[in-house]
């Protein structure tokens, strides 16, 4: 059998790589019985040949690599030793052999448990256990990359779409605020494209409801767990109304545990471990009344003869965990707002933020001091002073959590 009669066709590239025939090049194989000599024949006649496949009766057996063999065959009078021995001497006894219809992911991991030298030999390709041809190292993780590249694509097409849906469901809290305070700011500010912190506001005859939460995560996690939870208070809202925020807090610990398994018992698993931690508030127009529940997150105050923003404490038990009681009550802070007082709550993306010369957490000193600075502007102005504070002290280092901030001063009119 001459090197010549050998058949030799260009590599097969189907639009979609989705199994190791897709990367299948039909070069020439040679049979076991042949000598060092055809090889060294077909070699030299097939430069573009980097290995070749050693069949018996048609099933291969090992592989051998243009440089190894060529290598090995130019030292003193191995031509004369090994000419006219079989070509086994030479060959890779355990190359990769996989078959036409494996998955690209499949090939994946066994090239990757087989070595350096599949990416560098390549690996033999089957059809019925006889020999089809050869795959490429290279051209297997360039499809794997393509492959990669399209799947990164098709999820952040999906992700980006997901955060048009959460800006949506934020919308009519955003433009209920506009039309009930008129000093008022709302800022969001996801890490990523979409996040884990959601707010919630909604105006009544007698006064008006608002929500600032921190679920669990950030990124898509966090944003289906502001699914869930937002849409547990949508519905503690229509159910219970909007006066007692200790209440709403604790519908929601309910329905959040209730949804995610999230029990406590000697023979019960909790299926997760999720929650959020959040700040609700009612304020009654009539009597300035603002009432105030927290779990893991306080509100403050800053009375216009107020040195000092004042603490409304939140409790140090978060929402629908684990360890959070199903029937526990969160108590009601109540204190009544004089004129032109500001409100301010936000989530701990702008305390634990990491920055500064040592680069530490940016704390709540940072941010009460620049809202005094400030504390006789408007609320969008008082925000953008936050804003540039908070990334003067980020410097370079990355965000490190989502973000959402409420401000409002609490005048005469529609308050």
């Amino acid at each position: 059998m001459r090197a010549e009669n050998f058949p030799f066709m260009r590599p097969q590239r189907p639009r979609d790589h989705r199994c190791a025939g897709d990367l299948c090049i039909e070069v020439p194989a040679i049979d076991s019985s042949s000598t060092n000599a055809l090889v060294m024949e077909t070699f030299t006649s097939r430069k573009e040949i980097a290995c070749l496949a050693v069949l018996e009766d048609e099933r291969p057996i090992g592989l051998i690599n243009r440089n190894i063999f060529l290598s090995m065959m130019s030292k003193p009078f191995h031509r004369e030793l090994y000419d006219k021995k079989s070509c086994i001497a030479f060959m890779d006894k355990e190359p990769l052999i996989v078959d036409a219809g494996m998955s690209i992911e499949e090939l994946t991991f066994k090239t990757v448990e087989f070595g350096e030298k599949t990416l560098a030999d390549g690996f033999i390709i089957t059809r019925d256990g006889q020999f089809a041809g050869l795959g490429n190292g290279l051209q297997l993780m360039e499809v794997v990359a393509a492959m990669q590249a399209e799947k990164n694509r098709q999820i952040m097409q999906s992700i980006e779409y997901a955060s048009v849906i959460q800006r949506a469901m934020l919308r009519a809290s955003r433009d209920t605020l506009k039309s009930t305070l008129d000093d008022a700011v709302l800022l969001w500010e996801p890490r990523d494209v979409v996040g884990g912190d959601f707010y919630h506001f909604c105006a009544y005859p007698d006064g008006w409801f608002g929500a600032i939460a921190d679920c669990t995560g950030h990124g898509v996690p966090g944003a289906f767990m502001t699914l869930i939870a937002s849409s547990s208070l949508t519905q503690a809202l229509v159910q219970l109304g909007p006066r007692d925020p200790g209440a709403l807090l604790s519908a929601v610990n309910k329905s959040v545990k209730e949804l995610l398994g999230q029990v406590q018992g000697v023979d019960e698993t909790p299926e997760s471990d999720d929650g959020l931690d959040a700040a609700f508030f009612w304020f009654d127009s009539a009597s300035r009344t603002l009432s105030f529940a927290g779990a893991r997150m306080s509100l403050y105050l800053l009375p216009p003869d107020a040195q000092q923003l004042e603490t409304l404490a939140g409790q140090r038990v978060g929402v629908g965990y684990v360890d959070s009681d199903i029937d526990y009550q969160w108590p009601v802070s109540r204190v009544t707002v004089a004129p032109a007082s500001l409100v301010f709550i936000a989530t701990d993306g702008l305390t634990d933020q990491i920055g500064g010369p040592r680069n530490i957490a940016f704390g709540k000193s940072k941010a009460f001091d620049t809202i005094l600075e400030h504390r006789n502007q408007p609320a969008t102005v008082i925000c953008e002073a936050l804003q540039r504070t908070l990334a003067n002290w980020q410097g370079e280092q990355a965000r490190r959590d989502d973000l959402t901030l409420f401000c409002a001063r609490l005048g005469n009119d529609h308050d």
